[in-house]
């Protein structure tokens, strides 16, 4: 699945236009890496979205197989992963 796609499909961002926008403003790395809206993700992969406030970053679970899933199914398929960052200010 496309990155753009996936963080619209788990509920990340809210509609996949965002997604893409992000994308192209260079704040979305998959694995460290810089990625473009066509990049596929795996199970396992890191996304970190680079925000004004500071990073977040998501590990991959699971793959939705349609469009959305619901809000209280985020769990399943994207686990928040807390940065260097948050756990100095925690």
């Amino acid at each position: 699945m496309r990155v753009d796609k996936w963080l619209s499909a788990v509920n990340v961002v809210k509609r996949r236009t965002v997604a893409t926008d992000m994308l192209k403003s260079g704040v979305v790395y998959v694995n460290g890496m810089q990625a473009k809206a066509s990049k596929n993700i795996a199970v396992g992969d890191i996304v970190t979205i680079e925000y004004l406030k500071g990073a977040k970053s998501y590990r991959v679970l699971k793959i939705p197989v349609t469009k959305t899933i619901p809000k209280s199914q985020k769990d399943e398929y994207v686990e928040e992963i807390e940065s260097a960052e948050q756990k100095e200010q925690g």
